[in-house]
């Protein structure tokens, strides 16, 4: 998406920004239900607000960092509790819209930067091992032992092979044109477990810590079988 910029002086509404991008959203392939239902359209409503306020892409992205490393802090030095999984669910999710937001008011300024990916990408890895951390050393605090607390160190590494894989792919595959394939339902149903939307909202039960760590072996485990899955259907595609 190549959107105009505004006229000098003028200023979108946040309605018109909203039809622009929705007019202009990637495609819906490859990506989980909640990542097409939810955060895209969250994303774009604070892309919207962002470009009314005159917000930069790489202040949104700030933002976003602050949202998700705010719920870090708490997930490491607060007892867990049922409200606190609330609060730390609503920051983890809204900073991965906010995540979302920054690429989509790149683009409706008319194209985002280099540095500005780096800034977000960068800002994406350092979540991803954080959190992870966090919960191994809440779940040090509350007394669990091996082989409970090497699931978040397994967690983190197959989390951040994950994101490093798609990330570099995505440099390395050639980039096809064409009309983009009809999303497969069942795909994207097979990708909520690993979409990172989805494991900041278990956190909800992050009060109840039994359920929690058997929800977090479940993401685990996800993660696990996509990273091999995807691993081997990228081998080939590259190959």
């Amino acid at each position: 998406m190549n959107t105009a910029a505004a006229a000098p002086g003028e200023r979108r509404t946040v309605r018109e920004s909203i039809a622009l991008l929705r007019s202009h959203q990637k495609p819906p392939r490859g990506v989980s239900l909640y990542t097409r239902y939810v955060n895209r359209p969250w994303g774009r409503a604070l892309a919207a607000v962002a470009d009314r306020l005159g917000l930069t892409p790489n202040t949104v992205t700030l933002i976003s960092g602050a949202f998700s490393l705010t719920a870090i802090a708490l997930i490491a030095t607060r007892p867990p509790t049922p409200l606190m999984g609330v609060v730390i669910a609503l920051l983890l999710t809204t900073g991965f819209a906010l995540d979302s937001a920054d690429g989509q008011l790149a683009r409706l300024r008319g194209g985002g930067s280099k540095s500005g990916e780096l800034l977000d990408h960068m800002l994406d890895a350092l979540v991803k091992l954080l959190l992870h951390l966090a919960v191994l050393d809440a779940w040090l605090a509350l007394g669990y032992t091996k082989p409970l607390v090497l699931l978040p160190v397994a967690f983190q590494v197959v989390a951040v092979m994950l994101f490093f894989g798609a990330t570099l792919v995505g440099v390395l595959q050639p980039r096809t044109g064409g009309a983009a394939a009809t999303p497969s339902t069942v795909r994207s149903i097979l990708l909520l477990p690993v979409d990172h939307g989805v494991v900041g909202a278990s956190f909800l039960v992050w009060g109840f810590t039994s359920v929690f760590a058997g929800v977090y072996a479940f993401l685990f485990v996800a993660h696990l079988v996509l990273l091999v899955a995807l691993f081997v259907q990228w081998f080939r595609e590259l190959s």
